[in-house]
């Protein structure tokens, strides 16, 4: 039984606005401010430019490669069956961690207001909920997930235009006006940071393989998720900055909710605090929606030589078996929490499946073997993938060297996997 082809542009570009504006924009603003001060929106810039760098290179592979698995499908496609085997374990290693510091969030959040929050049994219990309680919507139907996203997007986004709405008569000029040129080292090393409320997009894409009329939908999809996600970004920093002034870098644990605070009172602080919590939650909804459908793809082309991941639930036409391990293992994450080290590993990661994705596009433009005559083409040509190459390379050079080490061990640990898998494979075919 095949998925079928359920998604429109609104869909999938409610899934990726899901997933990118997660619990990162209401808490980075004071940390970006914290290094660059009223000169942060370069860093927003910046990051934005580079985000539709590689999404047109996204959209380009997408509307050629339209098979399930997003970004794996794309490389995988492109350079192999190694490639493709790190890129999805990547993705869902990443994923994995990011899920369980959200929630362990979300849990500390609602900690303050309820302390129950705070003991083992009562977040195992919530942990459960969510996991398993999104898991168990995604497998009844891939319309019901959509659905959900779409109503949580809602959500999470109106305590965010609150603030814009609302903000502008709260802002101090002198606040936004700028002291000094902050040096392109300092926005390097906060670009890098910033890149976490940047990050997501390729895992909504990973529904890929059940979107309408894939040429299209893609490439608008794409274009009006960032543009409309860079909007929301810089106005936000821009009220935080403007309301807060030169106090914003001493809120780093909450600074919207301050900046709702002064804006509308304690109300407005509990509103903001709760609609972090339920971005939180929207976040880790659209990617249970999404990264199961990496696990499957990699299954179906026998990436991961495990058949049983591949198996579409024969009622609900989903991949039900491949809900269930990303679901389960993203429980044992958040029980197990502190993810910082892992946070920073996934980051790089994710920069470097960009890094595949902008040399794919540069070998599916000089390839002759692929028709792409009816694909959508990245505007400039060979210009915008390079330049995407060339910027990310530039991004992971301001790791630390602790980091980049740590880095290089999990790629090696994956390839070893890699390697031990296909072994068994091998010998498993001989003996029959």
């Amino acid at each position: 039984m095949k998925l079928q082809r359920e998604v429109n542009t609104l869909g999938l570009s409610a899934n990726i606005i899901n997933i990118i504006i997660g619990g990162g924009i209401f808490v980075l603003p004071a940390t970006i401010a914290a290094s660059l001060g009223s000169a942060s929106i370069i860093a927003y810039l910046f990051c934005g430019f580079v985000m539709l760098l590689v999404m047109g290179c996204f959209a380009e592979l997408g509307s050629v490669f339209t098979g399930a698995g997003g970004s794996y499908n794309y490389i995988e496609s492109s350079f192999g069956t190694y490639p493709g085997f790190i890129t999805a374990l990547l993705i869902v290693l990443a994923s994995f961690s990011g899920d369980a510091a959200v929630v362990n969030a979300i849990a500390d959040i609602l900690g303050t207001f309820v302390p129950v929050f705070k003991e083992f049994w009562m977040r195992s219990l919530f942990f459960i909920f969510l996991f398993f309680g999104f898991g168990y919507i995604n497998i009844i139907g891939l319309k019901k997930g959509v659905g959900f996203v779409k109503l949580v997007t809602l959500l999470k986004l109106i305590p965010l235009f609150l603030v814009i709405l609302f903000g502008f008569k709260e802002i101090h000029p002198s606040s936004l006006q700028w002291d000094t040129m902050p040096s392109i080292n300092d926005i390097g090393e906060m670009s890098l940071i910033l890149f976490f409320a940047f990050i997501g997009a390729e895992k909504g894409l990973s529904l890929s393989g059940e979107v309408k009329n894939p040429q299209k939908t893609i490439p608008k999809a794409i274009a009006l998720s960032i543009a409309a996600i860079l909007i929301i970004y810089i106005l936000i920093q821009l009220i935080s900055q403007g309301v807060l002034g030169d106090t914003l870098s001493k809120y780093d644990k909450n600074p919207l909710a301050e900046v709702a605070n002064l804006m509308f009172g304690p109300i407005g602080f509990t509103i903001m605090t709760f609609g972090a919590a339920i971005s939180m939650i929207g976040s880790l909804s659209s990617k249970i929606l999404s990264m199961p459908r990496v696990i499957f793809a990699a299954s179906k082309n026998n990436v991961i030589p495990i058949k049983k991941l591949a198996e579409v639930h024969k009622k609900f036409a989903t991949p039900y078996i491949s809900i269930i391990l990303y679901t389960g293992l993203g429980f044992l994450f958040a029980i197990i929490g502190g993810f910082k080290e892992l946070a920073i590993i996934s980051s790089a990661s994710t920069l470097l499946i960009y890094l595949g994705i902008s040399l794919a596009t540069l070998k599916l433009k000089i390839s002759k073997s692929k028709d792409i005559s009816g694909g959508f083409k990245v505007p400039g040509g060979f210009i915008v993938p390079v330049i995407s190459s060339a910027i990310i390379i530039w991004l992971l050079s301001k790791l630390s060297q602790d980091k980049i080490w740590m880095f290089l061990g999990v790629l090696l640990f994956l390839s070893i996997v890699f390697l031990l898998l296909r072994f068994f494979q091998k010998k498993s075919l001989n003996v029959k």
